[in-house]
């Protein structure tokens, strides 16, 4: 610990190098009104000392704080985890540093998040939170917020928007199921809280299942795979065949263990296909079935997009994710 140096204030370079704080100041912020002379004084005292600038210091000066705000419900699914990976590689490459704001699930919650991101002087944000609507956006942007937020259709001078496109592909999956299987039932694992892109899937298999006059079930899970797993050892004592739509692998994977353990056979029983999946679709046995975004490549094309939004050059504020059909065991097709 003897090795150990005190951190060398800009005071000290100021003495050292004879000259005013406001002065030190400006030649660390790369500001005018300083001699050549000067500058390279400093600079030299500033490199011979081993002075290191403020972060805080240099944002109160150029009111710029190289500071983005990421809101998330939460960083325990692996999704969002992926997505922060995303974000986290190109703000290192940018030179940006990340704040993040953890949500729960409610939307006094959500706002005060927001309060905090607004007094973190933050220079943009990535919003991928269900609770903040287009109200809650527009409040950010009045305080010269960017903002890119994710799963939320939403456009404005301050504010650009990345979508995620699931529902037509669903319809496709359902409706080749109902024509191809005509006895096993399809059913809906409904989480609650789990947001827009549950709702908007729901109510598009919903669509499909009515339009091909077909009985369809919605099947209340809480998101939890033991829960789940418990809820579905009691179902398939009664229920011995079915084709499932789950919210993300570690349901399906309640689902499927659940029918194996039952006796059941899959896919040739009970099929599931998840709607996020991840890394884990692979790991399990049987595989799982799903459909795919890459929510690394969505957390770069966020980043990229808010640097763009804040330097007034992003031209195309909405773009949009397709997911694509991954085929693993947990299907017959």
């Amino acid at each position: 610990m003897d090795n150990l140096k005190d951190r060398v204030t800009i005071y000290e370079v100021a003495k050292a190098s004879g000259v005013s704080l406001a002065t030190v100041s400006r030649v660390i912020n790369h500001q005018g009104n300083v001699t050549e002379a000067t500058r390279k004084r400093v600079e030299d005292t500033i490199k011979r000392l081993g002075y290191k600038p403020s972060g805080l210091a240099q944002a109160l000066a150029t009111n710029r704080s190289t500071t983005i705000g990421v809101i998330i419900p939460s960083a325990n699914y692996v999704y969002i985890s992926n997505m922060l990976n995303g974000i986290t590689e190109v703000a290192k490459e940018k030179g940006y540093n990340l704040s993040l704001f953890v949500t729960s699930h409610s939307k006094e919650d959500a706002n005060a998040m927001l309060e905090k991101v607004i007094t973190s002087h933050v220079d943009g944000a990535i919003i991928f939170d269900d609770e903040l609507d287009e109200e809650d956006i527009k409040k950010l942007n009045s305080y010269s917020v960017p903002s890119i937020v994710i799963n939320n259709k939403l456009e404005s001078e301050k504010a650009g928007c990345i979508i995620f496109g699931y529902e037509h592909l669903l319809r496709d999956l359902v409706e080749k199921h109902i024509q191809d299987e005509p006895d096993k039932r399809p059913v809906f694992l409904h989480v609650h809280n789990c947001g827009r892109l549950l709702e908007r899937t729901e109510k598009a298999f919903i669509r499909v299942c009515n339009e091909c006059q077909r009985e369809y079930r919605i099947f209340n899970v809480d998101d939890s795979y033991n829960r789940t797993y418990a809820d579905f050892i009691e179902y398939f004592k009664e229920h011995k065949k079915g084709y499932f739509i789950c919210y993300r692998d570690s349901i399906a994977a309640a689902v499927v263990n659940a029918a194996t353990d039952s006796g059941l056979r899959v896919p040739e029983d009970v099929e599931t296909v998840s709607l996020i999946t991840t890394k884990y679709a692979n790991i399990t046995r049987p595989t799982l079935t799903g459909l795919h975004i890459d929510m690394q490549e969505v957390g770069k094309r966020a980043m990229y997009m808010l640097i763009d939004l804040a330097k007034g050059r992003l031209s195309t504020k909405i773009y949009k994710f397709e997911s694509t059909y991954v085929k693993r065991d947990s299907t017959k097709e």
